[in-house]
């Protein structure tokens, strides 16, 4: 059944096409479908491709956006008043068949058939990842949170009803750069698609032409990071499972633990191995356990152990910003005044459950910030 009505759609496309009349080259008129920082950046190499008065590769370009529903536009809105464009809020999607070739760049909404087909050239997808790898919503923190060692950027066709599974038009790879951030790869691989989409477009008929199907080996999925993510598990993760908590999701969700009784947000995560010093501050530090706390003073940093290993941590936030220095002086030294058997059980971090009313509201801030999982 699912043969049938992929052939009869692809039926579609081709009368599409045909029904264009048109030469089959530049310049494109593009309906580009975007919301936040990583889909700005493809924006941004449209706009400057349709600026250039010579060899212009799109000649009309218009933007279909989210609904804002918190205060603070997404990036895609702020970008188009910035150039200029025409911006349609979705499901509203402009006038109909005015435009050669759609562009999604991290939407998130499924197009319908109709909506495709009003496309004589389809739509593509910027998507970052090396497909069939990290399908879904957030592909570039579970690249991070995974230790992948390579990613990439795939330009796919959209196909109808399901996300990500479209033929391969172009795909390049790139290493991961040891401890990088979700931010950091995610300003990589932006520019690294706006260039691929751009080279597609040069020569879109051809490009179309010589697409394959994705692999159906090493299918992958990335799903929407919640805030309850952010909760560090000390009993479970181990020091270099926070660590990479922290670069995945840190920059959206700061990591959160509790300190007794009151919610705190850890911040600037260190990795201990190389501190001075600190291999000797453990030996004397029998009877630790998880989400136990330690004061560094030679590095100026707080030691909090993990399942296995321990992390290091510079800054705390507890009612306002606290360097590890004010936080030791302020709630933890008279701990270790007291009976040292038992400071290992008084002076320790324990772990965070949010409620569902904390985590709507905390996922509705980061999408107003159009923050790119």
């Amino acid at each position: 059944m699912r043969g049938r009505l992929l052939r009869a759609w692809r039926e579609g496309v081709k009368a599409a096409r045909g029904a264009a009349g048109r030469a089959g080259a530049p310049p494109w008129r593009v309906l580009f479908f975007g919301t936040d920082r990583f889909a700005v950046t493809a924006l941004r190499a449209l706009e400057a491709a349709r600026e250039r008065s010579e060899d212009s590769l799109v000649s009309r370009l218009e933007v279909v956006t989210l609904p804002s529903r918190l205060p603070g536009d997404l990036p895609v809105r702020r970008c188009t008043r910035e150039l200029q464009l025409p911006v349609h809020e979705w499901p509203h999607t402009g006038p109909v068949g005015q435009f050669d070739v759609g562009v999604v760049a991290s939407f998130g909404r499924l197009l319908s058939e109709d909506l495709i087909l009003q496309f004589p050239y389809g739509v593509l997808n910027v998507h970052p990842s090396y497909l069939p790898r990290w399908r879904g919503p957030a592909p570039i923190v579970h690249t991070v949170l995974h230790g992948d060692k390579v990613t990439g950027v795939t330009i796919m066709e959209i196909r109808p009803k399901r996300f990500d599974v479209g033929p391969i038009i172009k795909q390049e790879e790139i290493a991961v750069p040891p401890h990088c951030t979700a931010r950091e790869l995610e300003a990589m691989l932006s520019k690294m698609g706006a260039n691929m989409l751009i080279s597609v477009l040069k020569n879109l008929p051809e490009s179309l032409k010589n697409k394959r199907e994705q692999p159906k080996e090493g299918v992958t999925f990335a799903p929407k990071i919640s805030i309850a993510k952010s909760c560090i598990k000390w009993e479970e993760q181990t020091a270099a499972q926070v660590i990479q908590l922290h670069r995945a999701i840190g920059s959206m969700f700061p990591l959160q633990t509790l300190w007794k009784g009151s919610t705190v947000k850890l911040l600037d995560f260190v990795e201990v191995d190389d501190v001075p010093g600190f291999a000797d501050q453990l030996l004397n530090d029998h009877g630790a356990v998880p989400g136990s706390l330690l004061y560094h003073k030679v590095s100026q940093m707080l030691i909090a152990r993990c399942k296995e290993g321990w992390v290091g941590i510079k800054t705390v936030v507890l009612k306002k910003k606290l360097t590890a220095v004010d936080f030791y002086n302020g709630y933890m030294h008279s701990c270790f005044q007291k009976n040292s058997r038992t400071v290992h059980q008084e002076c320790r971090f324990q772990t965070l459950k949010l409620s569902t009313t904390k985590k709507t509201l905390k996922e509705r801030e980061i999408l107003a910030q159009g923050v790119k999982q």
